[in-house]
């Protein structure tokens, strides 16, 4: 399955943007979803997650309390809401699932398999 991100762009200082993953014929709602990030230079990071098991959901400290990561099961997407958008936020975020339905937190599951190809977000005046 290939995953497909969509949302990004170029926005100011403090600006918000929402970010989409979907995936034709795929059912996020009994997988492991996760958002990711890699800015220019740096290695990949996680942003975000929301479990399988119960749809509980993690943030990297340095988005916790301005970004949101949601799931729809009628749209069947995975969304991740950034607010108070920082110049540090700026990379290409990726969204990740894991092959097969399961019943996992999300918070260090490192065992995601299908990736998208990600969208750039840029975050300057």
């Amino acid at each position: 399955e290939q995953l497909a991100e969509s949302g990004g762009g170029l926005v100011q200082p403090g600006g918000s943007l929402r970010l989409s993953c979907t995936a034709p014929g795929f059912t996020f709602g009994y997988h492991v979803v996760g958002w990711f990030r890699q800015a220019p230079g740096k290695e990949r990071e996680p942003v975000s997650c929301i479990s399988s098991r119960d749809d509980t959901t993690a943030y990297a400290d340095s988005v916790q309390g301005r970004f949101t990561i949601s799931r729809d099961n009628v749209n069947n997407a995975v969304y991740l809401q950034m607010d108070n958008l920082k110049p540090e936020d700026t990379a290409v975020y990726y969204c990740a699932a894991d092959k097969y339905y399961s019943n996992y937190y999300c918070e260090g599951f490192n065992d995601y398999f299908y990736w998208g190809q990600g969208t750039q977000v840029t975050v300057a005046s």
